[in-house]
């Protein structure tokens, strides 16, 4: 009888996800892991986001020292919830930040790890300046976020309004307005 030994040429990563390491290399949740995501505690997209950026991480290598806290998915787009600097590393890369999209099948949004619903909404409009941001008492008693922009509503408009209000909606139940400095 012959054994072969078999090394495995992943290395030890550093990155952090919601999900064991080993787990996101392999593709395959332990018991542990299971049971969160069961339990309601991870959703699919933390873990179709941890294999994700594990596998990006083999490859390159500012990815390897970031930290995914959380992602969700929100109608086919996928919020990544990051630390401080991992997000600032992104954004001064457009070729990281396309890389990072084109893993996922909808866009990618970046949200740092512990944002109030302002940093949040500032957040989700980003590159676009936010000129303030009110809480407003619509009729009926109804609270609605009322978002100022900086800039025009043209059909050349760097993002879609609809869908940030849509995600906004579905991740904190925030009923925005959204307002533009130009009419």
């Amino acid at each position: 009888m012959i054994y072969l030994l078999v090394f495995a040429s992943k290395k030890s990563i550093s990155l952090r996800t919601p999900i064991c390491n080993f787990d996101a290399m392999n593709g395959i949740l332990c018991p542990q892991c299971e049971s969160k995501l069961d339990q309601g505690i991870l959703t699919k997209a933390d873990v179709d986001a941890s294999i994700k950026l594990v596998k990006l991480s083999q490859k390159i290598h500012p990815i390897d020292k970031f930290t995914l806290i959380s992602c969700r998915e929100s109608h086919g787009n996928y919020v990544l919830y990051l630390g401080s600097p991992d997000i600032m590393t992104i954004r001064q890369s457009r070729e990281l930040y396309g890389i990072l999209q084109g893993e996922f099948n909808g866009k990618i949004w970046l949200v740092h790890k512990d944002s109030d619903d302002k940093k949040l909404i500032e957040d989700m409009f980003f590159p676009i300046k936010i000129l303030g941001i009110n809480q407003v008492w619509a009729p009926g008693g109804l609270q609605k976020t009322k978002v100022i922009v900086s800039g025009k509503k043209t059909s050349r408009f760097p993002m879609d309004v609809d869908k940030v209000i849509a995600i906004v909606h579905d991740l904190r139940k925030i009923e925005l307005v959204v307002e533009f400095e130009r009419k």
